[in-house]
């Protein structure tokens, strides 16, 4: 495709009728528009309307008083007006779908499905039950550095200990747990219990 200048006497040619140079102007600035729109419109009618009302724009303008200060900008001119249009195009077309369109999949499901949900329930459930057979100490350092996920110096300070013994009886106290959690529902060690 050859590119092509603009000036005050083509524009002026344009606006009085000349049939050559609209033929020229409506030939040229279709290929480039359709270039343009192909990527980024899938529908050709559409791609079709957008070039129409971009041109009727641009005749609008053109046509003023004033109308277009510079000719030799005619070619971003349009291009503007184009993107414009582009836009109102893709306002329109997004107010307009809607999820329960023919042929359109379903969005996909996210979060949890209710197998996951059962499961987590019967696990911590479980987990509760393997607690209580702790002994109480086991049971509320457990509680208060995994289940409730508290500051390990907090939990330090509330067991008076130091933050290297706080290390062993953690270790203690997953063994015991791993110990019981073996005997009620096997040898798959729950998440996290052999570190």
């Amino acid at each position: 495709m050859q590119f092509h200048s603009f000036d005050a006497r083509y524009i002026g040619n344009l606006c009085a009728g000349d049939r050559e140079t609209q033929e020229h102007f409506v030939r040229y600035f279709t290929e480039l528009l359709r270039l343009k729109l192909r990527s980024r419109l899938q529908s050709p009618h559409a791609i079709e309307d957008v070039c129409q009302e971009t041109f009727a724009r641009v005749f609008s303008v053109l046509r003023r008083d004033g109308g277009l200060r510079e000719p030799e900008r005619l070619g971003a001119f349009v291009n503007t007006t184009c993107n414009y249009v582009l836009f109102e195009e893709y306002r329109s077309s997004s107010r307009s779908e809607s999820l329960d369109e023919e042929g359109k999949p379903e969005p996909a499901a996210t979060g949890a499905t209710a197998l996951d949900m059962a499961t987590a329930q019967q696990m911590k459930r479980k987990v509760r039950e393997i607690l209580l057979r702790l002994a109480p100490r086991d049971r509320s350092l457990l509680k208060a550095v995994f289940l409730e996920e508290r500051d390990r110096d907090e939990v330090c300070r509330q067991f008076g200990v130091e933050r290297e013994y706080l290390r062993v009886l953690l270790h203690r106290a997953k063994q015991e747990f791993k110990v019981e959690y073996v005997k009620r529902i096997g040898n798959q060690a729950p998440l996290g219990a052999d570190g």
